[in-house]
Formats: structure tokens, sequence, C-alpha cells
């Protein structure tokens, strides 16, 4: 990683050996652009379709949250200190693919001549540990803020304007000066997610320990693992397993889960195959190192020439970033959130040449761009009739945890 970290555009996705069903590699390396894509939400899944069907390559990017307004007659004018752009994708000059003990090299042609070469410098690549400055993380919702908002989020569900809704939040920092690898890197030690990224591209930068699966097609069979519940864990053995066994009875985290199932549901009917949508895994828990977490898995069948963009235009913003009905909810979140929440809540992920895809959903992630020194990372949680406030409140800090632990 170090020394792909020399290239303009690099994505590592690592899994960290986390046992799964659906799984292709333990970790994906691609590096430097041949032809790629960069483009605001105008006819961003028209421009991604003819890309896509161009190159019929490994591609490797970023879908974030507010392609919502070409799909839908929506807006995202909240503040936005990031500038990355609303979807970027590129073709891979050199790509390494690690399964177990093997290592998979695909270079383009007109790059093989420099396998050895690169061998060598990967072998003679030092690593210098780099102290990254303290971070000083500023808060844009105030906590009485937040909690108004909140307040105000269900007035809209008892109003029966949405049913649920994804509220959240942004830390920031300005003036910020850190190494990127070095941050990702500790914040990977100490989550161990299945969908973990470093993501760079010239001067932008995701560091994600994300924990949850958006959207993969493996062949015909197209699968969502939409997470809605969580617990914290704790050091007594006892207690953990308590912990756990409370969040899989705890009729809240249930019904949040089961409401974002029914919608993923009716997302992926749009491109399904008559009755091929099927429910695999409902309301399961699965530990992480910081987190429990309650999982669905959804699943469905599509034909052999659905294109894999229209799978992915028809599912996305996903479900458990937004809420239910889906359109009102976005509606609602823009109103009362303070912040673009750009690549924050989107996906990222790669298409194979056959038109196979695997997408995360950006979330525990630090954004940066080292060019206006802008730091931000956001977090959220889902609101329905039965959530009180502070508990919301004391839900988002969780997840927050683990991306103070790393900047200070």
């Amino acid at each position: 990683m170090h020394w792909a970290n020399q290239h303009r555009e690099v994505v590592f996705l690592d899994s960290n050996s986390y046992h799964q069903k659906y799984s292709s590699y333990d970790s994906v390396l691609a590096i430097d652009a041949f032809t790629s894509i960069k483009t605001d939400y105008e006819n961003a899944f028209q421009d991604l379709y003819q890309y896509q069907s161009q190159t019929k390559d490994w591609l490797f990017g970023y879908l974030s949250y507010d392609l919502k307004n070409d799909t839908e007659a929506l807006h995202s004018n909240n503040f936005d200190g990031l500038e990355f752009p609303d979807l970027f994708f590129f073709q891979p000059k050199k790509l390494f693919l690690i399964k177990e003990n093997q290592v998979e090299i695909q270079y383009l042609r007109m790059c093989d001549d420099e396998i050895e070469t690169d061998f060598e410098e990967i072998t003679q690549c030092s690593v210098f540990s780099i102290q990254s400055s303290d971070v000083e993380i500023q808060q844009r919702i105030t906590k009485e803020n937040y909690l108004s908002k909140v307040s105000k989020m269900l007035e809209h569900i008892h109003r029966g304007d949405i049913y649920e809704a994804n509220f959240c939040m942004e830390f920031y920092a300005e003036n910020a000066q850190i190494e990127p690898l070095e941050i990702y890197q500790k914040l990977n030690v100490i989550s161990e997610p299945p969908f973990a990224v470093y993501f760079k591209n010239n001067f932008q930068y995701l560091l994600s320990a994300s924990p949850e699966r958006y959207l993969r097609k493996e062949g015909l069979k197209v699968i969502s693992q939409p997470i809605k519940g969580t617990a914290r864990r704790s050091f007594d053995l006892e207690q953990d397993e308590q912990l756990k066994s409370d969040l899989a009875q705890n009729e809240k985290e249930r019904s949040e889960n089961i409401m974002i199932v029914d919608l993923v549901r009716n997302d992926l009917s749009h491109t399904a195959t008559k009755g091929s949508v099927q429910v695999e895994k409902l309301c399961q828990i699965y530990t992480f190192k910081q987190v429990h977490q309650m999982i669905s898995t959804i699943v469905s069948e599509v034909e052999n020439t659905t294109s894999p963009i229209e799978i992915l235009r028809t599912t996305f913003p996903m479900g458990s970033m937004t809420g239910a009905p889906k359109i009102s909810a976005m509606q609602i979140i823009e109103e009362l959130e303070e912040t673009k929440r750009g690549l924050y809540s989107g996906a990222v992920g790669y298409f194979t040449p056959n038109g196979d895809f695997d997408f995360n959903v950006v979330i525990r992630s630090i954004l940066y761009n080292s060019k206006n020194q802008y730091l931000s990372f956001s977090v959220g949680s889902a609101v329905t009739s039965q959530a009180i406030p502070e508990n919301e409140y004391e839900e988002c800090l969780l997840k927050a945890k683990a991306m103070f632990e790393v900047l200070s």
C-alpha cells in the first residue's frame, strides 16, 4: 500500500478475513487510471452506463449520495466543505487480487513489462511512520440542536409523512493536516470491518471502516445486506453476550430493520425476475470489534440482459441510509441536515469485466481533501416513532468513537 500510494488513483478494498457467505477476494488493490469518468449528478447513471458498456473492464470508484438528484426531482443545497465529484470511476492499469495465500496480478498490456520493476520497488519500499498531528474536531450540529431536529423528524412521523428516516450529523476539522494512509491503517486495526476501503483520487481521500454491504451482483444473483440496529461491545464476555442477546430481541431495532427490508425488497423488484425477491436472513446479529449489528440479507435474480447500472440506479441511495417512504425521507433529511452528504452514505466498489459488481455503504468513514485541508466524518441513526432523541444522540456518538480515537 505504501508503494501504491505514490500513484494518483488508488483503491484498496479489504475484507479483513471476516467470514461471509458472499465474497470473491480477501482484498483487492487497483491503481493508476488508464481511463476514468468524473461527473456531477446530472445524467450520471447514463454516463456511467456508457462508460461501463464501452470499457467492459475492471472499474473502481464511487457513487455519492447526491446521485439521488439524478434519479428523482431532489436537490442538495447544504454546505459542502469536501468538494468531491458526485461520481468517479477509473479503469486501472494495475490490479492485484488477493485470496488466502495467492495473489493474481492483472496489468494492462501497455504496462505489463513493468511487473518485475514494480516487485523490486515493492520489496524495497520502506514504511515510515509519520506521527499525525492532533486534529481539532468540531461538531456541525450542537447536542441541543440535534435533539430539536430529531423531535421535528418525529413530528413528520406522527403526521404520517414518513415512518422512518436516517438522520445524520457531521464532525469536521479545518486546516487539518493528516497522513491519510496512516490514519486508514489505524482505523482498520481498531475496527477490522468486512468492507474497509482506502481510496485516493489525487488530493481526495476516503478512509473507510464500513461494516455494511450495499449491493453485490454474482452472475444473475443480486444481494443486498442492510444494517439497522446497533449495540455496543463489552470487555466482559458475559455482559457482551447479554448486549448481543438484547439487540436481537429489541423490538424497536427489529422494526427499523424490517421497514428497510421491505424497502429493499421493493427496490430490487424493479429489476428482478418475477417471484425471485427473497429474504434470505432476517434480523441476524453480527459481531464486529467495535459494535454488534443487526443485518438482513435480501436476494433477487435478474435477466442476463439487465444492465448492472440499471440495478444500481433503481436501488440507489440504499434504504438503510435514507428511510421510508424513500423520496419523502430524502426530502425531510435534506431540510433538517446541515451538511451535503456527498460520498458519505454513498457507495464504493467495483465492476468486473463481465458486469458483476460489489459495493459497500460509506459509513464509519473519514473523508479528507488535502488541497483545502478539510476533514469530515458523519454519523447517523434511524429515527422511527419509538425513537428517543437522547438515545439517538448516544448511538451517533458510539458510531463516531473509532474516528475520534484515530484522529486524537
